[in-house]
């Protein structure tokens, strides 16, 4: 990434000449190249192509070694609930490139539109946020026609929620009455949450299938708002 950097730094600068953007006597302009990466696992690599040349430290070729530098922003090692406190349009970068349940997102979005609010006159950058924005509604619901207004999106959102809830609470109701009561049912509740959590741990699978109707209703009822599997299968009433 680093040898990368370089390369987009240089073809800036190429562009920026062969546009005639730079006056008779105008220097280049300062570069400061931002990483930001959102991978599953922390980043290793090198951000600065100096540990990558094989030349000895007290070489007398270094001074004419070519050198880049970026500054790396990695998602994954901010957690969630520090970004929620930063006023900065990298923070709702971040927030956004995380999976967030409905009711989140449309949080999410009223931070975004008063961050703007509050800056105006970076209409570029608001068109690049209501994509990005337009984007993780779809992550939920690809089919629907996400309008082009943030407001507008949030409103939806709420829309959404509901019909996400009952569609959930449908299928496992379905799905149960192929498998056969209540334990269809657990079995149904299972294949959903592993859609929404992944794989289930082997207790959780047991005490779900030995669960009675009620406390499966419950639960299926709970998924949709349930942000952990904690969460989900805390203590019923």
């Amino acid at each position: 990434m680093a040898v990368r950097t370089q390369v987009y730094e240089g073809m800036l600068w190429q562009h920026l000449i062969a546009e005639k953007k730079l006056k008779s006597g105008d220097r280049l302009p300062p570069v400061l190249t931002l990483v930001l990466y959102n991978g599953e696992h922390r980043w290793h690599a090198p951000t600065d192509t100096v540990p990558l040349i094989a030349l000895p430290a007290e070489s007398p070729l270094w001074p004419w070694q070519p050198r880049a530098r970026c500054h790396l922003l990695d998602m994954g090692a901010v957690p969630e609930k520090e970004l929620a406190i930063r006023d900065s349009l990298a923070a709702l970068l971040f927030r956004l490139e995380h999976p967030h349940e409905p009711e989140e997102l449309a949080g999410l979005i009223d931070d975004v539109v008063a961050w703007f609010r509050r800056h105006p006159g970076y209409d570029e950058l608001k068109k690049l946020f209501t994509e990005l924005v337009r984007q993780a509604i779809e992550g939920y619901e690809a089919s629907v026609i996400v309008p082009g207004d943030m407001m507008e999106m949030r409103s939806m959102l709420a829309n959404l929620g509901e019909t996400w809830k009952k569609r959930w609470k449908a299928e496992g109701v379905a799905e149960g009455r192929v498998e056969g009561e209540a334990r269809g049912e657990a079995k149904a509740l299972i294949r959903l949450v592993e859609k929404r959590f992944g794989p289930l741990p082997a207790d959780l699978q047991a005490r779900v299938l030995a669960a009675d109707a009620v406390s499966v209703e419950t639960w299926l009822d709970r998924l949709m708002e349930a942000s952990s599997l904690d969460v989900l299968f805390s203590a019923t009433n």
